[in-house]
This record gives structure tokens, C-alpha cells and sequence, in this order.
């Protein structure tokens, strides 16, 4: 809208339990999506929520509240929950190499800017109370729906046969604010101009997008699962109020599939990063996993293919340690430009990748090499450059020198047990012209 400036608003978590990997692939997506933004010359303002209250068990308006349950999980109070949460999101945006958000919001820190938007669309003839809250009213907004594409209206239809709550004046309506049950303290409640209660899910990202971006910004993302009830209920409320376009554009992240189902914590068995550190992967490793797939399709995860990628990302950090000192020529103009158009092509991350692996096997001289590597690297982010660590124990050590001799006296059945006692303690061992090389696993 106001170019170079770019107003980018992504959904944040929902912290009341670890995220898994399913989750952080959309946050991959968003952060390739800011980085290529700033690639390509854009200011970019990132906004991100963290949802600390009113997301309910169903993502509709059924259920208890997330963080409610986690509480009662954990033997914490929801406010504990919602901040070690927080927190362990934080740490792992971090070995995710995510750019940290320009605002990371609350909900529970902006419930005033919430109410101030439900009285809006009760000004304006869209909000209605009944027993257990203040609902939209959506038969109000023609185009209630719309983000789901052609042939939406047989959507809403489907999702409505689902639906439980029979006071509500249409079956798509959906919660601006709930109530406090009766005769039940909530750990997270608000006095409001309808009742004590907490905000709907929903009501979170619009007053908050509208406060940091202004009423209409530029782009909206999350993951697909969002578009039929989050997203979709994010605009006929933002639009209802303010009678402008909230979002110009709306970028969704497909599903991480393994063993052909969603990963979800629902299902009861999910992976965290943790998991996957466990079994010796880097979370860099992960993040080039979900750049080998483009956002928009779904990506199968197997600990195979986490191993492929681990392996082509461990050879890109060997070329670029080799690499590192090289004096710095321009780098080729048409891999360059074959890059940006990749990443110009609705985030083609594949086809970036390509580009960068086509690059560094050329005969191009080695700084020029360096020098494209280098500039990929502030959009793939995935540590290339960074120091690997070059200490080792001296037992290891002892044992590397003592495979070397073994070698050069010609004893190779000595040497092959040494190898393989190494490879055992995760040191891997590389015989060349220059002398023994090794590196851990």
C-alpha cells in the first residue's frame, strides 16, 4: 500500500503446550516470507499474537479454553502456562533462526482495544447477545466467506450441520465474547459493557492487527486449517466494523503430513524440536526440510527425509566453511537474478535452492561463489556461515593420532577398528592428500 513499507501480520501460537514441528513449518514459510520481502528492498513490519486467552478446545465456539485446560494439566495457573510457554516459543524461534517480530503481542494485553472493537460492530447493528455471549452476526455480511473461494456458500453449509448451539440466530455466527460460566471462577475474566467474561478467539487478531497496521494492511498468513473459521470470521468482523478490506493479501502455509495424516497435537502424539534433537538433527535441519517443498503444497515428514536433509544441509555448511576466507568477487548476475525471480515466484523456495546448488557446483571462481552463497543465506537462514565447533577431547584426539599411525605403519586392520571406535563416539574420519580430516556427526 505504501511502498516500501510492508504492514505483514502472521498468527502466532496458542500457548498452552509445546508447538511441534507441523506448526513451525508455517512459521518457516512466514519467516522466508519477511526475509525475501527484505531481499527484495521492502521495509517490512511484522506483527505477531501470542494467544493467551479465548481459544476454545474446537476452533469454533465450543468447548473450554486452551489455556484453561492446560492449566488444569499441569497443576499451574493459566497465566503460568501462557508464560512458559511463551517463553519455550521464544527459544525455539531462535534455533529456528527466526527474525524476532517488530510487536509480539498479547491478547490478555489488549482486551480494552478488544471490547472498544465489539462495541463498534454492536454500534453498527452486527453484534447480538445471548446466554452464553456476544456473537456476529454473519446473514449481515453478503460475502461471509469469501476467502474460502468459489463455491464457499456449499462450505458454510457443510460446516453448519456441525454445529451445536441452536440459540444463536444463524449457524455461522460465531463468539465477539463469551461469558464466565455460572457459578464458575475463571482464572482469566474481564469485566465488559455485556458481563464478566474473556474475548473470542477471533476478536485477538483483528484488534491488534488493526492497532500496529492500521485498518487495512498488507498481508495476512497463517496455516491453512485458518481459513474456514479463524481467518474467515477475522474479516467479516474487521470489515464489518471499519466497511474497508482488512487484508490486501492472505498467504496460508499447507499441512506437514506424517505417515499420511496431519500432525496435530489433538491427535495425541506430535513432535516437538526436542524430539528431533534427540535423535541428533539440528533444527536447521528441519528448516531446510521445509524449504525442499513450496509452501502452498503439503510436505510428507519420515526420518528419512529428515536425514537427506541434514546431509545436504551439513555439505552446504562444509562449502561455505571453505569459502569463508575467499576474497569477495561479484557474484554471476544470472544466478542472482535467477534467485530473486525464484523467490518473486510466490516464495519458489525449491527452485532458490536449485539456483544455489547450480551456483556452487559452476567453475565460477570461489569468491564469486561466496559471494551468491552469502546473500542466499539472509533468505534460507540456515546457519552456513556460522563457526563449527573445532574442539575435541583429548581421548578423541589420542585416538585420531593413534589411527594416523597405525595408517602410515601400514596397519590397516588396527586402523579400520580405531575408525570405526570413533564413528561409534560420532567423530567421522576423511583420509586426503593434506592428512587425516574429521568432523562430528
Amino acid at each position: 500500500m505504501h511502498p516500501p513499507a510492508v504492514g505483514l501480520y502472521t498468527c502466532g501460537p496458542t500457548v498452552y503446550n509445546y508447538l511441534h514441528v507441523g506448526n513451525y513449518r508455517s512459521y518457516i514459510f512466514e519467516d522466508v516470507l519477511r526475509r525475501s520481502l527484505e531481499c527484495l528492498g521492502y521495509k517490512v513490519k511484522h506483527v505477531m499474537n501470542i494467544t493467551d486467552v479465548g481459544h476454545l478446545t474446537s476452533d469454533s465456539d465450543d468447548g473450554e479454553d486452551k489455556l484453561e485446560v492446560g492449566a488444569a494439566r499441569t497443576g499451574k495457573t493459566a497465566w503460568e502456562v501462557a508464560e512458559f510457554y511463551t517463553k519455550a516459543f521464544i527459544e525455539d524461534s531462535q534455533l529456528l533462526n527466526f527474525l524476532a517480530p517488530h510487536v509480539l503481542c498479547k491478547a490478555t494485553d489488549h482486551v480494552s482495544e478488544q471490547i472498544e472493537l465489539v462495541k463498534r460492530l454492536e454500534a453498527k447493528g452486527f453484534a447480538y447477545v445471548i446466554g452464553d455471549g456476544v456473537y456476529c452476526d454473519t446473514a449481515k455480511l453478503p460475502d461471509y466467506g469469501k476467502l474460502m473461494g468459489p463455491g464457499y456458500q456449499e462450505g458454510l453449509k457443510a460446516g453448519a450441520r456441525v454445529e451445536a448451539n441452536f440459540k444463536k440466530r444463524n449457524p455461522n455466527d460465531f463468539a465477539l465474547w463469551k461469558f464466565s460460566p455460572q457459578g464458575k471462577k475463571r482464572q482469566m475474566e474481564w469485566d465488559s459493557p455485556w458481563g464478566r467474561g474473556f474475548p473470542g478467539w477471533h476478536i485477538e487478531c483483528s484488534a491488534m492487527a488493526m492497532k500496529y497496521l492500521g485498518e487495512t494492511f498488507d498481508i495476512h498468513c497463517g496455516g491453512v486449517d485458518h481459513i474456514p473459521i479463524h481467518h474467515t470470521n477475522e474479516i467479516a468482523q474487521s470489515e464489518a466494523a471499519t466497511g474497508k478490506p482488512f487484508a490486501k493479501f492472505w498467504m496460508h502455509g499447507e499441512f506437514l503430513l506424517m505417515n499420511n495424516a496431519k500432525m496435530a497435537k489433538s491427535a495425541g502424539g506430535f513432535l516437538t524440536l526436542s524430539d528431533l534433537k534427540e535423535k541428533g538433527f539440528d533444527p536447521l535441519d528441519y528448516r531446510y526440510h521445509c524449504l525442499t517443498a513450496h509452501y502452498r503444497k503439503q510436505l510428507d515428514f519420515s526420518w528419512e527425509s529428515l536425514e537427506s536433509s541434514k546431509t545436504a544441509r551439513r555439505r552446504l555448511r562444509e562449502i561455505a566453511q571453505g569459502l569463508k576466507a575467499q576474497p569477495a568477487k561479484p557474484a554471476c548476475a544470472e544466478h542472482e537474478n535467477a534467485f530473486r525471480q525464484a523467490l518473486e515466484d510466490d516464495l519458489n523456495l525449491p527452485g532458490a535452492l536449485a539456483v544455489v546448488w547450480d551456483d556452487l557446483r559452476s567453475d565460477l571462481p570461489a569468491g564469486s561463489r561466496a559471494v551468491m552463497l552469502k546473500n542466499a543465506e539472509k533468505v534460507l537462514a540456515l546457519g552456513l556461515f556460522d563457526e563449527i565447533e573445532s574442539a575435541i577431547s583429548p581421548d578423541l584426539q589420542a585416538l585420531i593420532d593413534q589411527r594416523e599411525q597405525a595408517r602410515r605403519a601400514k596397519n590397516f586392520a588396527l586402523a579400520d577398528k580405531l575408525r570405526e571406535e570413533l564413528d561409534a563416539q560420532g567423530v567421522l574420519i576423511k583420509d586426503t592428500p593434506q592428512g587425516v580430516k574429521w568432523r562430528k556427526k
